[in-house]
């Protein structure tokens, strides 16, 4: 009996302490700072909250029909070899056209008047606080960190791991300006050594002007958190940037719902929209939207060309690896919306015709 005793308080403490210290699990919200976010609409009880009811089936029934999707497997949920990659350009000089270049999943470079932005920056090998399992479908990134040019703004969407990574935003100090984050993720930047100065907190619907361009923190449909104790502690968000030829919205994560249309008569049109398509299952899609969702939040934000994003790195749901830009490419044709495929590593230029658009990742299926 000692012994077990022993053994249970051996694996409560080292769970306290892995909680607690592990830093990878990010900073923790004081009574101060509680009491600043309580001003937002957002914040209801002590926790962020969606604008409309987001729930999810977790039903008895659900659960059993995920568990048994998942054992069937599927081996196509991972692509069969590496994925092809480009080389990563070097930035554009001041007052060049705006470019785009996507890193996979939903990490990507906007370089807009002679600005360059970096979005949800998850170069790590797996979306976990210990990346030992999931790993990245392609063993490499098509630019190590150190090649990256000095960074104006680091731009976050909201806490998850598979956008907020602690080994990329370590290995991105000293080349980052400023952070641009919804409520409560500054905490985690702060433990991580980050200077409050350079971090700016928003709500949704906060504008903000930086380095000459306006952003605007906007709503999402979703939830956060990393680890078992901080549940929705902090905002979730999407972001309009707006340069003085090219305006840009990026969804983050989320389902869908009516706050695109609300964006898209605030903000819209847009020149460029980059829309979550991937990770879906419709057990979820109140959290993530299905592709065929991605299209219509494109339209209703009133976007011109889309690039689908939150695919082609990891496998967080039991489609298989290919399909939500398969479905986004179908459903994009069918509404006559212009979508951009770009390669991982592949720069295009905004307002050029000429934009990528070949169906690359069918040579992967295998």
């Amino acid at each position: 009996m000692l012994n077990i005793l022993i053994i249970i308080a051996v694996i409560v403490i080292a769970n306290y302490a892995i909680l607690n210290y592990y830093p990878a699990f990010g900073g923790k919200h004081t009574e101060k700072r509680k009491s600043i976010y309580a001003k937002s609409p957002q914040y209801r009880n002590g926790k962020f909250a969606n604008q409309i009811e987001t729930s999810w089936d977790t039903s008895l029934s659900s659960m059993i029909s995920m568990m048994q999707d998942f054992l069937k497997g599927n081996s196509e949920r991972r692509p069969g070899a590496p994925l092809p990659m480009a080389t990563f350009a070097q930035p554009l000089q001041k007052g060049s056209a705006t470019k785009v270049t996507w890193f996979g999943h939903s990490a990507f470079l906007l370089e807009i008047e002679g600005k360059t932005i970096l979005f949800d920056p998850m170069f790590g090998k797996a979306p976990t606080p210990f990346p030992i399992r999931n790993q990245r479908y392609s063993r490499e990134l098509p630019l190590k960190i150190e090649e990256l040019p000095v960074v104006d703004t680091v731009v976050l969407s909201h806490d998850h791991y598979d956008h907020l990574d602690y080994g990329s935003i370590m290995k991105l100090k000293g080349k980052v300006k400023n952070y641009v984050v919804p409520l409560g993720v500054g905490a985690h930047l702060e433990r991580w050594g980050i200077s409050p100065e350079m971090i700016q907190e928003h709500d949704w619907w906060d504008g903000l002007s930086f380095a000459g361009l306006q952003f605007a923190c906007t709503p999402a449909r979703h939830f956060s958190g990393r680890s078992l104790t901080d549940r929705n502690a902090t905002l979730w968000c999407s972001w309009v940037i707006i340069g003085q030829e090219t305006k840009v919205f990026f969804s983050g994560d989320g389902g869908y719902g009516p706050h695109f249309k609300e964006i898209g008569e605030k903000y819209g049109p847009f020149d460029l929209t980059l829309m979550e398509c991937g990770q879906y299952d419709a057990r979820w899609a109140a959290i993530h939207m299905l592709p065929e969702e991605t299209v219509q939040a494109h339209q209703d934000v009133k976007g011109k060309l889309l690039v689908p994003v939150h695919w082609g790195a990891f496998t967080l749901s039991l489609h298989a690896w290919h399909d939500p830009v398969e479905r986004a490419v179908r459903a994009a044709e069918e509404s006559g919306v212009d979508i951009v495929t770009p390669r991982i590593g592949e720069t295009f230029t905004v307002s050029l015709d000429d934009y990528p658009k070949s169906a690359w990742w069918r040579m992967n299926k295998a």
